[in-house]
């Protein structure tokens, strides 16, 4: 038996889609194989099943949608479960105040570290200090620090791209440690199958092309470019309607700037898929993912997308071929293959079977087997080495 002590500031499932990649893990773990203790902040009163506990958190005020975990408020209690549960591999979600204490606590018991890098921090930097601009360079350069020497720290990263992979590396993480895992989609859920227009038209009450925005609402997914994309496109007195599903900071201000456009807020996965496989076109100008889960779900859906080159998401999309890359801040490069995808059928039909067939390939069973296999040898290894002492 494998015992694992898994730290995370989120537990919640639904929450963004760093908590659903994890819980693709948490929900296929064989009780039979590993034992987990779950540490977190936000979340459930416990993880139904295995040992788990909850520890203080803080909004910074910096993102109304986030809270910081405290572990130093409880680090006592902390210590003597995970002594008692004696774990053989220490998984941190993320490098925050819970995450160095982790890592700190499997360095002092010589416990391998795996963590998965889910967040592009030092991207939200320049919209979480917008306001007090001279912050942030010397701020990104303290983040770049904790960054580096986090993740140098651990044993195992897993990266969910290449563009994230060169970053970390730019940053200076040893290549070494990373390791390429990308994201699963769940092609039962999303796909072409779903397509309902009638759905859809009991949404807009018209026959319009549908363009989709689908992501938290913060930000720092680059949502002022969407607002340009928007306006630009009421300019432009093409017929469409604008969706925009998903909720966050920036709603209300994005209700008052996009008054025309039809705001749905959290949707079930269901609804979600039949909203993906019956709109026309999926715009994301985000440069802040690590992955961009939203993108595969909606070419899964066969849903052409039109999206930022860069980031994560951008190693998705082939140009031309999957989808478009446009200029992060260009509305007006946005706007172009949007009109190019629907003023021609035949290049939306290419644009979305094309797609569908690039996700095919994004099994997550695949992927949690290889993350259960990782930490498997992880846990042998650490059986070997490891000598237990009080702090």
């Amino acid at each position: 038996m494998i015992r694992i002590a898994f730290f995370a500031e989120i537990l919640f499932e639904e929450y963004d889609g760093a908590a659903r990649t994890m819980f693709q893990i948490i929900n296929r773990i064989d009780i039979e194989r590993f034992s987990f203790f779950f540490i977190y902040g936000k979340g459930p009163e416990e993880i139904e099943g295995h040992a788990s506990i909850r520890i203080p958190t803080l909004n910074t005020g910096l993102n109304a949608d986030y809270s910081i975990s405290l572990p130093a408020l409880v680090k006592g209690q902390i210590k003597q479960q995970l002594d008692a549960f004696q774990p053989d591999v220490i998984h941190i979600a993320t490098p925050s105040l819970l995450g160095f204490f982790a890592l700190r606590y499997a360095r002092s018991r010589n416990i391998p570290v795996i963590s998965l890098y889910h967040t592009n921090f030092l991207s939200y930097i320049p919209y979480y200090f917008r306001k007090v601009p001279t912050l942030i360079k010397p701020v990104q350069r303290w983040m770049t620090s904790a960054t580096r020497r986090f993740y140098n720290n651990c044993d195992v990263v897993y990266v969910p791209s290449c563009a994230m992979q060169k970053q970390l590396e730019d940053l200076g993480v040893e290549r070494d440690k990373m390791i390429l895992w990308q994201r699963g989609i769940d092609l039962k859920l999303f796909n072409p199958e779903k397509r309902d227009r009638a759905y859809v038209r009991d949404i807009t009450g018209n026959d319009n092309p549908n363009i989709l925005f689908a992501s938290r609402l913060v930000w720092e997914k680059n949502i002022q470019t969407l607002i340009e994309i928007y306006k630009r496109l009421q300019r432009s007195h093409l017929p469409h309607n604008f969706i925009v599903a998903g909720d966050g900071a920036a709603g209300e201000e994005m209700k008052r700037q996009m008054p025309e456009a039809i705001f749905l807020g959290t949707l079930s996965h269901s609804d979600l898929a039949k909203l993906y496989a019956s709109s026309d076109i999926f715009v994301f100008p985000s440069i802040s993912e690590t992955y961009g889960n939203v993108v595969v779900e909606a070419m899964a859906s066969g849903l052409p997308c039109v999206i930022a080159d860069g980031g994560g998401s951008a190693d998705l999309v082939r140009h031309g071929q999957t989808g478009y890359k446009c200029l992060p801040r260009s509305a007006e490069d946005f706007l172009i293959y949007i009109r190019m995808l629907l003023a021609d059928p035949t290049l939306h039909k290419f644009i979305s079977d094309t797609g569908i067939a690039y996700t095919e390939k994004l099994d997550w069973k695949n992927l949690v087997d290889r993350y259960f296999d990782e930490v498997t040898r992880l846990g042998l290894q650490s059986n070997k080495n490891i000598v237990w002492e009080a702090c």
